[in-house]
């Protein structure tokens, strides 16, 4: 596997347990996985999280103008030397952000682009970047949702990007995408703490697989009382 695997959705409970995973080469997360996590407290939350690891972590501006994004960048970029700052395409109303991920990125701030589904969103986000590390977040598991087979994207922008930036395979949906990830080019693929533990699976015999599935839901049968 050339891939790296970063942790989405990473919480204070596991980070530990992640970082002496020797698959696991960084994390993201955002506002949605942290509400459901029970975060409170955005700013404590990721400071908590970027003193437990020295890999690279992402976090989101949740500005809605383009200030307020700008704003917020500089603050999140302060945090830590590890850290990327998560920066959508787009704000509610559709105004584009990438004047100031642009703008951002020139001064050696590493910008996440994040929530990308379009080709003109790709070409945009990487003439936005600057020198400075930057990672491109293609939204492949919710294209694919879609009905939009994701990988052609990917391909696209590893044939598109400089060096100094890293194409990441977002919204995994089951641990085979992490195959069709590498085999599109993907520098990257987030994976939640629940897929992760899934890995050791690779390789299983599936007879002995089937065997196990069998005997799971016969337990779950008699432990739950079932007659019929």
């Amino acid at each position: 596997m050339t891939i790296e695997i970063y942790a989405d959705g990473a919480t204070i409970e596991n980070i530990d347990e992640l970082e002496e995973n020797p698959l696991i080469f960084g994390y993201t997360t955002n506002p949605t996985l942290m509400r459901k996590s029970g975060v409170t407290n955005y700013e404590s939350f990721a400071k908590e999280m970027i003193e437990r690891t020295n890999k690279p972590i992402s976090f989101e501006v949740i500005g809605d103008t383009l200030e307020d994004i700008e704003r917020e960048a500089r603050i999140i970029s302060n945090w830590g030397k590890n850290v990327f700052v998560k920066i959508p395409p787009m704000t509610t109303d559709g105004t584009e952000t990438y004047f100031v991920a642009h703008k951002l990125a020139r001064k050696e701030i590493k910008i996440n682009f994040t929530c990308l589904f379009t080709y003109n969103q790709i070409e945009d986000a990487i003439n936005a970047s600057g020198v400075s590390d930057a990672i491109l977040s293609v939204f492949a598991g919710r294209i694919m949702d879609t009905g939009i087979d994701a990988s052609p994207f990917i391909s696209y922008a590893k044939n598109n990007v400089t060096d100094n930036i890293k194409v990441l395979w977002a919204s995994t949906r089951e641990t085979w995408n992490i195959k069709q990830a590498e085999e599109s080019g993907a520098d990257i693929i987030t994976v939640p703490p629940n897929m992760i533990q899934k890995l050791p699976l690779w390789g299983k015999d599936l007879k002995e697989y089937s065997l196990e599935t069998v005997c799971m839901f016969r337990d779950d049968a008699v432990a739950s009382g079932y007659r019929i």
